[in-house]
């Protein structure tokens, strides 16, 4: 009994391991592909909070409470809200302004784990690929884990997360990203439910409205970066003297520097949202839009906050910010006309209507990145009036879906009745008018303004045939044997061919076998041969009358 149970013990050990081999293949290169990811962008962090710690002339805390801000800095770039709870009045004040820079940081180091967990080995003797799900899997706790402990390691410092922020935005992010680093891994295959599309829509519906869309954005968020640095330019008085109000070292001006530079990014969207008409507040209560500016009083100086606009109406250089929308709308417009007459395939252009059509779906995709980007940047620095900072989400998404439609529709249509007339004139397409003239069957329809076409003439009828031309034959020898058509055979329609009139007709013997003397006609009782004809091609003769003075010669 006793050498019986570890036998059994072994069986049943070797036996788990191999079902676990065989059922997740490659998740424990997955789990670590994750924890990787997660632990250098918290590395990088605590990298980058020690060097500034260090170089601080007076540094407030020790390295433990340096690294207790970067893993809170580290949680901020995933979107978790934080909370400061010493505070001079001594109420706890949120922190929820994510700097995108750092947001960008997390999600490209999760899509790379992802991707290269999928990723297939070209060796022959590599490993094999591993499932989508199982890198997925493997990715996301292996990441979930550390960031855990991350939390876990924040919560005994000072700023402090909301676990409500980290049961969300951590593993949001986490999935999110992982999920396109799979699919990328994986060739890229189209969705399931793409299948069940209609084909215009499969074709090129989709890509068009997207690459419409991709473009548009690409042009609000430049052009918002172009505007913030404009004016960046224009107040570079008050830019420069928040560097001096706000430290004295070159250490704390450092800090400063890197924190605008990882809020340029939210600073280019509050721009863009500005452009588009809604704005943004600074401040609860405190709008800023090209129409008037009136942000919050007493806010601190801060670099990129030099750049709003001085408080009061507009002017007319603030409403040429309306450029940058109108720009985007162009783009988008000219995009789906690209699409709907190509010059490769410009007999499978779209109507008007379809392209229409794909310009909405563009200006709705745009809208939503638009959303998701405004609400990424703003977020509150405390409470009051401290309480909102950056664009209302909603507003600008629905700001800029209305100009590419409004804008987008007249670019589209003109854009693409120029591209046709253009294919037209070059004789790639055929013209309106022909178009017009041609039947639904493809036939031309007759021009009032042309002639009528010349008939054939008609040809002339063959010269009939009597039968008496016949019996002016020479010789027998070479007369046609004449075809009979066969009656029983329904489908032979066939006429008798008539022999021609060249070829000698046999003559006919007289009564005793001799031959009647030339010049002489043979008797009326024996007749010669008829050939069968046509009714109305021959006449039938009239029967003979035999003479009674003549002898029988059948008596």
């Amino acid at each position: 009994m006793a050498d019986v149970m570890p036998l059994t013990l072994r069986r049943m050990s070797s036996s788990l391991r191999s079902r676990l081999r065989d059922r997740s293949p490659g998740l424990g290169p997955a789990l670590a592909g994750g924890a990787l990811a997660a632990g250098l962008g918290l590395g990088g962090c605590a990298a980058l909070v020690m060097v500034l710690w260090v170089s601080s002339p007076y540094p407030d805390s020790g390295p433990g409470g340096a690294l207790h801000v970067a893993a809170a800095l580290w949680l901020l770039a995933h979107g978790v809200e934080l909370v400061r709870a010493e505070t001079l009045s001594g109420a706890p004040q949120p922190v929820g302004l994510t700097p995108l820079l750092l947001l960008a940081l997390p999600v490209w180091l999760v899509y790379r784990a992802a991707r290269d967990a999928t990723d297939a080995s070209e060796e022959p003797d590599g490993p094999p690929p591993v499932p989508a799900r199982t890198a997925w899997t493997g990715v996301v706790l292996g990441y979930l884990g550390v960031g855990a402990a991350a939390t876990l390691y924040a919560f005994g410092g000072e700023p402090r997360p909301e676990w409500i922020w980290v049961t969300v935005c951590l593993p949001l992010l986490a999935g999110g990203a992982a999920g396109v680093g799979v699919w990328t891994g994986a060739g890229r295959p189209r969705p399931p439910v793409s299948s069940r599309l209609p084909q215009w829509v499969r074709g090129d519906v989709l890509g068009t409205a997207a690459r419409a869309a991709g473009a548009a954005t690409a042009v609000l968020t430049g052009g918002g970066a172009l505007i913030l640095g404009a004016s960046l330019v224009w107040h570079g008085d008050t830019a420069r003297l928040a560097f001096t109000q706000l430290t004295q070292g070159w250490t704390g001006r450092l800090t400063v520097l890197l924190l605008a530079v990882t809020l340029v990014p939210n600073a280019a969207l509050w721009s863009a949202s500005y452009a588009l008409g809604p704005g943004f507040p600074l401040g609860a209560g405190h709008m800023v839009h090209p129409l008037a500016s009136d942000p919050a009083p007493l806010l601190p100086p801060f670099p990129l906050l030099a750049a709003v606009p001085d408080a009061g109406a507009g002017t007319p250089l603030n409403w040429a910010a309306a450029l940058v929308p109108v720009t985007a709308g162009v783009t988008a417009g000219w995009f789906v006309a690209a699409a709907a007459v190509r010059r490769g395939r410009p007999w499978l252009h779209w109507s008007a209507g379809r392209s229409v059509g794909v310009l909405a779906l563009a200006a709705l995709l745009c809208g939503l990145v638009l959303t998701l980007l405004a609400e990424l940047s703003g977020g509150p620095l405390g409470t009051s009036t401290l309480s909102r900072f950056g664009p209302v989400a909603w507003r600008t998404g629905s700001a800029a879906a209305l100009w590419l439609l409004l804008l987008g529709t007249p670019v589209t249509l003109a854009a693409r009745a120029w591209r046709l007339g253009t294919l037209r004139r070059a004789g790639v397409l055929p013209s309106r008018r022909t178009k017009k003239r041609t039947s639904p069957t493809g036939v031309k329809a007759p021009d009032a303004r042309e002639a009528p076409p010349k008939l054939p003439a008609p040809s002339p009828e063959p010269e009939r045939q009597d039968l008496y031309d016949f019996l002016e034959a020479d010789s027998p020898e070479s007369a046609p044997a004449p075809r009979t058509p066969d009656r029983s055979d329904p489908e032979d329609r066939s006429e008798p061919e008539a022999p021609s009139s060249d070829a000698p007709f046999p003559e006919a013997p007289s009564p005793d076998g001799s031959t009647p003397p030339e010049g002489e006609e043979a008797p009326d009782s024996v007749a010669a041969p008829r050939t069968p004809e046509p009714a109305e091609a021959l006449p039938r003769p009239p029967e003979a009358t035999p003479d009674p003075a003549e002898p029988n010669p059948s008596a």
